[in-house]
């Protein structure tokens, strides 16, 4: 179980490395554009952000840990 407790961890922090990079790339793009771009990095580091894929981190991670136990369980009931 912990293995897989491991797995989940590593998937949550690349994801997080991904986002951060992602933010800084596209803000870094847009500013050296101008213009529409910016606004259009703009919006897209919106929905990187804690509005957007990064929002949905915690319901993830609520519902893999409950899988895990609640697997945990059934085994052990068989």
């Amino acid at each position: 179980m912990m293995d897989v407790l491991q797995g989940i961890g590593y998937g949550i922090v690349g994801l997080a490395i991904l986002v951060v990079v992602g933010l800084v790339v596209i803000s870094k793009l847009g500013n050296a554009v101008g213009g529409d771009a910016n606004t259009t990095a703009t919006y897209l580091a919106t929905q990187l952000g804690s509005s957007g894929l990064s929002g949905w981190v915690p319901a993830i991670i609520a519902v893999a840990i409950g899988a895990l136990f609640l697997s945990y369980f059934m085994g052990k009931r068989r």
